[in-house]
């Protein structure tokens, strides 16, 4: 029986992290049926719906809110179109899924999660690495106490993007008003996930670079950088542990590694894999004391397996009544830390939480 029905916001025919991961992600889980597609073309749209074979297609993303017949509006465009497009979706009574960041702002994040609340709809927001298999085992083997106390965590993430070279699709990226950069995106999953998973850093300090000021454009013209292409945090955990993050732009497509290794009296728990576009969208190992264990990913691809992931768990929020997906208040501790790990690198200080910073998930077994 298909219980919710979705509407896809921003996805192309032919490329893109919508068609790649979003579209395969809701046909993987039981109980969604992909019902609409839109984008701000009718022709588009019209070559989406046919490329996925999806009944209907809107230049006119306000016509697939409206649509009676869509239970869920999932939002995959451009960050800067995510408030007006989600805050419409709320107030039209839907539940909403969307890509991380959840809009442009700590303020805009904030508006969006009260309006959600207050509409008693469910929200689900693409920390997708929240739901990695591995992840989720690395969670219940430190809740059942295998590793003892957590003493120290280390972790590297790196992506291909942010690096010396830009071209018209990435270019924009480099405007701190698209509100996605390296800070936003690669290192607010790689903190979220640290904070999630070592528990929420009492305090911590942090410096951002530019280590490619410098911009190459394939026409020859010449882009200055002034957004951080390289994040290095260090801090305190709960109990007196303590945590290192280097994050890392620029990385060769072939060469993007993810190593969080955490450290205890007892024992030790690796995740390791890593992605082109960072390890939130690909697969990680785990493996604990150097043993390998076992996770199931339902053999979907690398990019897909922890998108579906949110969306089962919206489903069975929606279905139950619980929130175990990351929601649009996960999105606003998230930014408020995002806020605190520039004050301290703006300040060359040490930071406390000037508001609260992302905790651990209840623990979900794989």
């Amino acid at each position: 029986m298909v219980d919710l029905r979705v509407g896809l916001i921003g996805v192309n025919a032919n490329r893109g992290w919508a068609a790649e991961a979003h579209v395969p992600a809701i046909r993987a889980v039981p109980g969604l049926e992909l019902t609409a597609v839109a984008t701000r073309k009718q022709a588009s749209a019209d070559a989406a719906a046919a490329a996925f074979g999806v009944p209907k297609a809107y230049g006119d993303p306000d016509a697939l809110i409206d649509d009676p017949e869509v239970d869920v509006v999932a939002v995959a465009s451009s960050v800067a179109t995510h408030h007006r497009l989600i805050s419409r979706a709320v107030r039209a009574g839907k539940h909403v899924l969307t890509e991380w960041p959840l809009a442009v702002g700590t303020g805009a994040m904030a508006a969006l999660a009260d309006q959600a609340r207050t509409a008693g709809v469910h929200t689900a927001l693409g920390l997708q690495a929240r739901r990695n298999p591995a992840v989720l085992g690395a969670q219940a083997v430190i809740a059942q106490g295998e590793i003892g106390r957590l003493l120290v965590a280390r972790v590297f993430s790196s992506t291909m993007a942010f690096g010396a070279a830009v071209d018209d699709e990435t270019l924009p990226l480099e405007d701190p008003a698209a509100g996605m950069h390296l800070l936003t995106i690669q290192a607010a999953h790689t903190l979220d996930l640290l904070a999630v998973i070592a528990g929420t850093p009492v305090q911590l300090a942090a410096t951002t670079t530019i280590r490619f000021p410098e911009l190459r454009r394939a026409d020859g013209d010449g882009v200055r950088r002034v957004l951080p292409d390289h994040v290095l945090a260090q801090g305190t955990l709960p109990d007196g542990g303590a945590f290192t993050a280097e994050i890392e732009g620029g990385r060769d497509a072939g060469d993007t590694p993810f190593r969080l290794e955490l450290e205890g009296s007892d024992g030790t728990v690796r995740l390791e894999g890593g992605a082109p576009r960072g390890f939130q969208s690909g697969t990680l190992e785990l493996t604990v004391d150097g043993a390998t264990i076992p996770v199931e990913t339902g053999m979907l691809p690398a990019s897909v397996v922890n998108v579906a992931g949110v969306y089962r768990a919206l489903r069975d929020d929606v279905r139950d009544g619980t929130v175990t997906a990351p929601s649009f208040a996960d999105g606003v501790r998230l930014a408020h830390l995002l806020d605190d790990v520039r004050r301290s690198a703006v300040t060359g200080s040490t930071v406390t939480p000037t508001a609260p910073w992302p905790k651990g998930s209840d623990l979900v077994t794989p």
